[in-house]
């Protein structure tokens, strides 16, 4: 993962504005998008990331780490209170904090629009709305987020967005609106094409494994993963991440089937190299419609052939250049896997996955937000088309607007 320019303490971090996160996701729960981003905006700016209240018995105060790389986690504690009050609590926490921290000059980046209860008030330089998943059609979603979403629409100076259907979503909107679909740590995950150890709770596992990293949550498809582990029982299927929201009881268990729980970042390759295939096992429902997972590049860059759902972002991107297998009923995901370990071609294939993968980056993501970010902060308006984003994805996203206005649409 990407190391802080602790050189850059001084003057030029001093230069900058400082940068405010206000996110839905711990900032130690699983290493995603935001983690990959704020890591290197850390790298030249003061970064703080805001996590949603921790409610106890005590409080309101606020528990504050300094991680290695640069960013600042801070987590609000507060009492049982309704939301009003909470949201006052909220309020009245983060100005005491910004006037300790002497914040004057800085920008709001905002993953959950929820944020806006308690931090709308703020006067940035810029206000970034960072739109990497459809909140709204996740379970127990918060009734008011369409409202405050629509409220974050309107004052974001840039709208970013995680995948091209998210994109297509909002681009009518929001005058820049920007797409920034899921990168890559190439040589991060490319470390698994190599012969790595066995994690001692994946080596008794025998072979053909199957793997899955990720939530189990209500975008799983525990049906699809059932019907697979009982048509194939010579199969196993290896699933890593932890359970949120849905019942444990819910999910299939069996002779091979593995819950191997949450695991870090740092570990995952060693992981991927033990699997002969990897499968994103998502149910099609209105959590996934909007989905662009960051875990297909991760399993292509580990050299791991990958099967997929027909979730619409993953068949447009990697599926019709047949790149990813995609399967829809438990029949034709039998089919797919069997495709999927015989591994003809492989030599081919991998030439074309890292011909695309090559053209996308977690750097060039963060460089080219930067740069519009450092733009609107400026009082500068960035238009669509300017920097709007990278890769295949983004690439698609420019020809169908230049279809588009041919056809005059």
């Amino acid at each position: 993962m990407p190391q802080p320019i602790h050189g850059a303490s001084g003057s030029d971090r001093a230069r900058k504005p400082d940068l405010l996160c206000f996110s839905h996701l711990r900032w130690n729960f699983v290493y995603q998008r935001p983690q990959h981003l704020m890591s290197r905006f850390a790298r030249d700016r003061r970064v703080f990331y805001w996590e949603e209240p921790v409610h106890h018995d005590a409080g309101p105060w606020l528990h504050v780490t300094h991680g290695d790389d640069g960013v600042t986690v801070i987590v609000p504690h507060l009492p049982a209170l309704d939301p009003a009050e909470a949201e006052a609590a909220l309020r009245r926490l983060l100005d005491g904090w910004m006037a300790d921290e002497g914040i004057g000059r800085f920008v709001t980046w905002f993953y959950t629009p929820m944020a806006l209860g308690w931090a709308g008030h703020l006067d940035p330089l810029a206000t970034v709305y960072d739109c990497m998943d459809e909140l709204s059609a996740f379970l127990y979603a918060p009734p008011e987020l369409l409202a405050r979403e629509a409220e974050l629409m309107r004052r974001a100076d840039l709208v970013f967005t995680g995948g091209p259907s998210l994109f297509e979503a909002r681009r009518g909107r929001h005058p820049s609106v920007h797409l920034f679909p899921s990168s890559i740590d190439a040589q991060h995950f490319g470390a698994a094409r190599q012969p790595l150890a066995d994690p001692a709770d994946q080596a008794g596992i025998p072979h053909p494994r199957i793997g899955f990293f990720g939530v189990l949550d209500e975008r799983f498809d525990a049906e699809l993963v059932r019907a697979l582990a009982a048509a194939r029982p010579e199969w196993h299927i290896v699933l890593i991440g932890p359970v949120c929201k849905i019942d444990p009881a819910g999910l299939p268990h069996g002779d091979n089937l593995h819950y191997l729980g949450p695991r870090s970042y740092a570990d995952l390759p060693a992981y991927l190299a033990g699997w002969d295939a990897a499968a994103l096992f998502f149910a099609l429902n209105e959590s996934t419609r909007f989905i662009s997972p960051t875990k297909t590049p991760e399993y292509l860059a580990a050299g791991r052939r990958t099967l997929s759902s027909p979730v619409r972002d993953v068949v447009r991107t990697w599926g019709d250049d047949g790149l990813v297998r995609i399967a829809s009923t438990p029949e034709q995901w039998v089919e797919a896997v069997e495709e999927a370990l015989a591994d003809e071609g492989r030599d081919e294939w991998l030439r074309r996955v890292d011909a695309r993968l090559a053209r996308t980056s977690w750097e060039s993501t963060w460089a080219g937000m930067a740069a519009l970010i450092d733009h609107a902060a400026s009082g500068g308006l960035a238009a669509p088309g300017m920097l709007r984003g990278h890769g295949v994805q983004a690439e698609r996203a420019a020809e169908r607007d230049g279809m588009a206005a041919a056809a005059g649409d």
